[in-house]
């Protein structure tokens, strides 16, 4: 019980110097530079430190359970030698985990609002849920995509930049035949993929396969399946606008 309470009080003190510069920039450049007193310090300070306890919560989550099931699966599925089922579960956790994810479900609906505004879609409610639905769906297959891929490049020890450089070639030649009002939005989804929720599963995921996997060193192979998540999203995005 001690341990767990030291290291929690060890991760609240790191956090307090990790969100200290945010804090230092806002009050220099509110005090110095816009000179006039802070609004709503009460909540501000209250705000701040809900940050900091939820931020402390949740490093000590992904340490002690997220990380361990990601290598934990990864390990297990490396001993059970089927291609078949480590691709699926490799897929499903991309999809699963990007579905999930609180940033695209936010950027969905507000392009989704943007397009009804914009005339871009029908004006029903109905028709901005399902232009929002759509973009979720096709940027967590793409993440599930994504991942299967990425996974194929550990077991076969593929090169990751022919692949990186290859994938962002073919976003350079689609951006000129995408509709203008999805450009901006494919690009954005290539960011907002790779948040909360998917880094610490999917990095588990590929660090526990490189590691379980004879003949490959899980710093050089283990990374790089967050890459593959911010490069697919664009691509399936671009293409999701063309087809609509």
């Amino acid at each position: 019980m001690s341990f767990f309470k030291n290291r929690f009080i060890k991760q609240l003190i790191e956090s307090c110097i990790d969100l200290a510069p945010i804090l230092t920039v806002v009050l220099i450049f509110q005090i110095f530079v816009i000179q006039q007193a802070i609004p709503n310090i009460t909540d501000l300070l209250c705000g701040t430190l809900l940050v900091i306890l939820g931020l402390t919560l949740f490093i000590q989550g992904l340490e002690q359970s997220l990380f361990p099931i990601g290598e934990a699966m990864a390990h297990a599925f490396a001993r059970k030698g089927s291609l078949f089922w480590l691709l699926l579960f490799a897929f499903c956790l991309g999809f699963g985990t990007t579905v999930a994810e609180p940033a695209l479900i936010a950027v969905a609906d507000e392009a989704a609002t943007i397009a009804r505004h914009g005339g871009i879609i029908a004006s029903s409610r109905a028709a901005q849920e399902s232009y929002a639905f759509g973009l979720r769906m096709t940027v967590a297959v793409s993440v599930g995509f994504a991942i299967l891929i990425g996974v194929l490049r550990i077991l076969r020890g593929w090169p990751l930049h022919y692949l990186i450089i290859g994938g962002y070639l073919t976003i350079i030649i689609m951006t000129p035949f995408a509709p203008d009002e999805i450009i901006g939005i494919a690009y954005d989804s290539g960011g907002v993929t790779t948040s909360t929720i998917t880094v610490p599963l999917v990095t588990a995921l590929g660090i526990g396969l490189a590691t379980a996997i004879k003949g490959r060193n899980p710093m050089l192979d283990g990374f790089g399946l967050i890459a593959f998540a911010s490069l697919t999203p664009i691509i399936f995005v671009l293409l999701f606008g063309m087809t609509l």
